[in-house]
């Protein structure tokens, strides 16, 4: 599902975070691999967190996951957020492993931890969209 975003405020796109919009622009929730050990982490990094090792590459995950919590910010944190609100904030735990912040589109009334989440994409700009989560059903 692709919708113009709601989501104001976002990172620049540069060397090290290429590979993951290029990723959201096609579809794809992407992770740094590590070439040597395997490992996947989210967010990005030069070299891999658990071995050092340089060798790493951008790589498509699942897009599924669980609600690892969640809270519903009321303060204008900043000024790009002025005329948003309240809006949730959710911790995504990817089947994969790594945590990400994000949101979840169409929230059901009653919330709670470990439900199943899976990935869409709405549009930020022409170089990147926002990977935002839904529960399943």
């Amino acid at each position: 599902m692709r919708k113009e975003a709601a989501l104001p405020l976002a990172p620049a796109v540069n060397d090290q975070t290429y590979g993951y919009w290029e990723g959201t622009k096609i579809g794809e929730l992407r992770l740094q691999t590590c070439g040597q050990c395997g490992s996947q982490w989210f967010p990005e990094a030069p070299v891999c967190p658990k071995c050092l090792s340089p060798d790493v590459e951008w790589k498509a995950v699942s897009g599924h996951g669980r609600l690892w919590s969640w809270i519903v910010m009321h303060q204008k944190a900043f000024p790009s957020y002025r005329d948003e609100g309240p809006y949730l904030c959710a911790f995504i735990q990817l089947d994969e492993g790594p945590l990400m912040i994000s949101t979840l589109v169409d929230p059901p009334a009653e919330l709670q931890c470990d439900l199943p989440v899976r990935v869409e994409f709405v549009d930020l700009d022409e170089d990147r969209a926002a990977p935002v989560f839904r529960v399943e059903p």
